[in-house]
């Protein structure tokens, strides 16, 4: 069996592994990062040309890792992405981009910053002695191999290791249902001025229509088209298949075959029925479907919903956030998008909710954070991913170089470690003192 070892193991390589792996490579420590499939990025792989929502609570960037790759898009040339206000209501301004663009970009940033990264690879059980993770196994296209690790941080949306390791979770909202997982593509070729004449992002009298014809799943009663990056593309986030676990592969396999069928039955609808379509065609279909919600992992705090409706800045607040409590059919065929904090306001996401009461040397971050089911559903946007990724990451390379349990590490100190390293607006501070605002907050 192959043997490997590293300072710091990051498992997921979506927007929380991307930060995490940078977030400790930056502090010096040895990263390795493994990933299931053939891309960074996560849900970006799985849903190419999905925009980043809420990485500028009251028209400000939350800076640090989600910063400097917007700032890398915007100065490519021809630049790659633009900040715009979203169509969606309650959701602020977003980032649209190139996909593959971005891709390239978090590879180079990995690279550069030395990141030993291992696609197509799957963590197994892990090895758990006097209370710390002492290895993972894992294995590639190769076979089998076990990865020695200091520090430990689970990105991977499911939290397979750390469940395995006894960290204990809540699935769902706690009663099983989880939110529903989506299939997207792009219609390219479609003639913007006449798509989005009538001004309402849901096209709701275009889907009554199709419904009422049977020409749609009952489920498609909002159709969330927006403009893409590239002119006359239109980005379909509408195809959400309900009662699906995120851990079961076979159920996820059915679900994305079942995802196939609606946005093809999707896309002709289109241009058949939607003016402005009568040319255009689909591109960028998923390969699988994107999982909103899974295990959210125990820690030592967790984060109320109650708590981000007050617009709570704790002291050891590590991501600034303002979207609204996006539930997507959790059990039904209900969706939201109420804002949860009052305009020009924000709150900030505890770095506790990502420490475990008793393993003292792991940390996750991203869709495993610690969270009510209305609080998970503000706090999950890409942006704030990545900055709870850069979060974990600088903290493992800390409490490693230290010698210290995760639970022992002084949060203020990741803090102000996270301040100098240009992420905005946390700890209690002000988005206000360290970027211009987009718009009068």
């Amino acid at each position: 069996m192959r043997e490997f070892k590293t300072d710091v193991l990051v498992i997921g390589g979506g927007t929380a592994g991307f930060g995490a792996a940078l977030g400790a490579a930056r502090q010096g420590a040895k990263v390795r990062l493994i990933e299931g499939t053939s891309k960074i990025g996560g849900v970006m792989a799985f849903c190419p040309g999905m925009p980043w929502g809420g990485g500028y609570p009251t028209g400000r960037s939350i800076g640090g890792v989600f910063g400097e790759l917007t700032d890398a898009l915007l100065t490519m040339d021809p630049p790659m992405a633009e900040v715009r206000p979203s169509t969606l209501e309650n959701f602020g301004y977003e980032v649209i981009y190139d996909h593959e663009a971005a891709v390239f970009a978090m590879f180079q940033m990995l690279e550069d910053a030395g990141v030993e990264v291992h696609l197509n690879t799957f963590a197994g059980a892990p090895v758990v002695d006097g209370g710390r993770i002492t290895r993972v196994e894992c294995t590639d296209r190769t076979g089998a191999m076990v990865i020695e690790a200091g520090m430990v941080i689970d990105c991977s949306g499911d939290g397979d290791t750390s469940a395995r390791a006894g960290v204990p979770y809540v699935v769902g909202d706690g009663r099983g249902n989880m939110m529903g997982v989506t299939l997207s593509f792009s219609m390219v070729g479609a003639d913007w001025a006449r798509v989005f004449a009538k001004g309402d992002p849901y096209f709701e009298e275009e889907a009554a229509f199709g419904i009422a014809q049977g020409l749609l799943h009952p489920d498609l009663a909002q159709l969330y088209l927006m403009k893409g990056f590239h002119p006359d593309t239109v980005f379909c986030n509408s195809v959400h298949i309900r009662g699906v676990d995120g851990t079961d592969p076979r159920g996820l396999a059915r679900a994305t075959q079942e995802g196939r069928r609606r946005c093809h039955q999707l896309a002709r609808f289109l241009t058949h029925h939607v003016p402005g379509f009568e040319n255009a065609r689909m591109s960028e279909l998923g390969p699988t479907v994107g999982v909103r919600e899974t295990r959210k992992l125990e820690a030592v705090q967790r984060i109320l919903a109650s708590d981000l409706r007050a617009g709570a800045k704790p002291a050891d607040g590590i991501a600034a956030c303002d979207n609204p409590i996006d539930d997507v059919m959790r059990g039904n065929e209900a969706m939201t998008h109420d804002a949860i904090v009052a305009q020009g306001d924000y709150y900030t996401i505890p770095f506790r909710a990502m420490v475990p009461e008793r393993l003292k040397n792991l940390l996750f971050a991203g869709r495993l954070v610690c969270a009510d089911p209305a609080a998970f559903a503000s706090v999950r946007g890409m942006p704030q991913c990545m900055a709870m990724g850069q979060a974990a990451g600088t903290a493992a390379a800390m409490a490693l170089a230290e010698g210290l349990a995760v639970q022992a590490l002084d949060p203020a100190r990741v803090v102000s470690t996270l301040a100098a390293q240009g992420v905005r607006g946390i700890g209690g501070d002000a988005l206000a003192r360290h970027a211009p605002a987009l718009e009068p907050a």
